[in-house]
């Protein structure tokens, strides 16, 4: 891999002038064009781990998104800082623009996630499962596409192809943000797609895809696994850092987890074997008590991911090293973070509440799905009846056409979901329902 194609400048569907009085990156303007995207600003109302919360303290898929962009950023500095004092960065880089970009990708990293979290996508994935009769859909990847339906694939869909410049790039970012934000370079047919359940490109996207790993020289012989982006690897370690401490952190702030139950969990991840860092006592809150080793604990894993990145330089650019970074970790840090994976598994993910929520969940996207895609079949077959007909107006300009492909339209109806906040989506089944009359 060349460095001067992986950090390459060129947006889709745009020139590359550029306004000489503006002393801010092509990479810090990425960042800007995703912070006032719609579609960001979305997250503020989607689930990350607890859905539907009145807790004003757990975090939603955007103050995660924007945790996770802050450590990327640190990511970034540190391997880019690397580059520089090892003379790997074209000229005209410097090593802050690495932490820019790395910061942008975490940004965008949920930005095509469906509400109510994961169990959104395991929703959608489930309907289409269960309801392939009645659609049209010819090709194993066509269907792929929405039986394993993948927020990280809408995601990429969101920033090239919907979000600001509908069908003409998108958010027009940088080719090199776009390729760190990708984690699994395949399409939905490709055998690690069915074995992972993960994928990062519909087929709709598929020659905006060959054009950006041209561009990047990320291309593979069979063009149909695609090399990663070296910078990827940081995106993808920034989001394991904080959902596995934050993640605890608001299951302490809900009362479902005690501070006794994961303090050593903390003190691990920071790297400290014995007594608790700066405990402030059990008279504050345990949010409070743990905010210090927090913090400890991510400075800390930060730099053993720089280290582990480093150490496996060559790998990585070689395109060999498989995995990701975390699963690197040795020592007193692997121990804190089996310990946050087998706790989090147990307990957080089990919790009834959540177990309650997320199956309302799926009730809520079946009454969506059913009643678009009867519309979308029904526009097809050039027989309309009056409530499809209506169903089609809530989408307003993004509506199907009779002209277009079933996948087309399925895919209008997955970007008109997937966009949907827990509020909008169960407001959206009560009116399909009569309860919004």
């Amino acid at each position: 891999m060349d460095w001067e194609k992986l950090l390459s400048k060129r947006r889709l569907n745009k020139s590359n002038a550029s306004n000489e009085c503006d002393i801010r990156s092509e990479f810090h303007k990425d960042y800007d064009r995703i912070v006032f995207s719609s579609a960001f600003r979305r997250l503020g109302r989607k689930t990350q781990v607890h859905p539907l919360s009145n807790n004003d303290h757990i975090h939603t898929r955007l103050t995660h998104s924007i945790e996770v962009g802050s450590v990327g950023r640190s990511l970034g500095h540190n391997v880019g800082s690397f580059l520089e004092e090892t003379s790997k960065l074209p000229q005209g880089i410097q090593a802050q623009e690495i932490g820019a970009i790395v910061q942008a990708a975490c940004l965008a990293h949920d930005i095509g996630n469906p509400p109510f979290g994961h169990a959104g996508e395991f929703a959608i994935r489930h309907w289409f499962k269960e309801n392939g009769d009645k659609l049209a859909l010819q090709s194993k990847c066509e269907r792929n596409d929405f039986e394993i339906f993948e927020g990280n694939a809408q995601g990429l869909r969101v920033v090239t192809n919907i979000e600001n410049n509908y069908g003409n790039g998108g958010l027009r970012l940088t080719f090199a943000t776009l390729g760190t934000l990708i984690k699994y370079p395949w399409f939905s047919d490709n055998a690690l797609a069915e074995s992972k359940g993960k994928f990062n490109f519909f087929q709709s996207e598929k020659t905006i895809v060959q054009d950006l790993m041209r561009e990047l020289g990320l291309e593979c012989s069979n063009n149909q696994q695609y090399l990663r982006h070296p910078l990827s690897y940081l995106m993808e370690a920034a989001d394991d850092i904080c959902y596995k401490i934050l993640d605890i952190e608001d299951a302490l702030e809900l009362n479902i987890l005690k501070f006794e139950d994961v303090s050593i969990i903390f003190n691990n991840l920071a790297g400290i074997e014995n007594d608790y860092y700066s405990d402030i006592g059990d008279e504050f809150s345990s949010r409070r008590r743990v905010s210090t080793i927090r913090s400890k604990a991510i400075d800390n894993l930060i730099k053993k991911v720089t280290n582990i990145f480093k150490s496996n330089y060559e790998d990585i650019m070689s395109g060999n090293f498989s995995g990701d970074l975390i699963s690197r970790m040795e020592g007193i840090e692997k121990r804190g973070i089996d310990e946050a994976k087998r706790i989090t598994n147990s307990n957080i993910f089990l919790h009834r509440r959540k177990i309650e929520l997320e199956l309302g969940s799926y009730e809520t996207l079946d009454r969506i799905l059913s009643a678009f895609v009867c519309a979308a079949n029904e526009v097809k077959r050039g027989q309309v009846s009056f409530k499809s007909q209506r169903v089609m107006d809530l989408m307003g300009v993004n509506k199907f056409t009779d002209s277009m492909s079933y996948h087309e339209c399925y895919l209008r109806i997955t970007d008109m979901v997937s966009g949907m906040t827990d509020n909008h989506a169960t407001h959206v089944a009560n009116q399909l329902l009569g309860r919004a009359l």
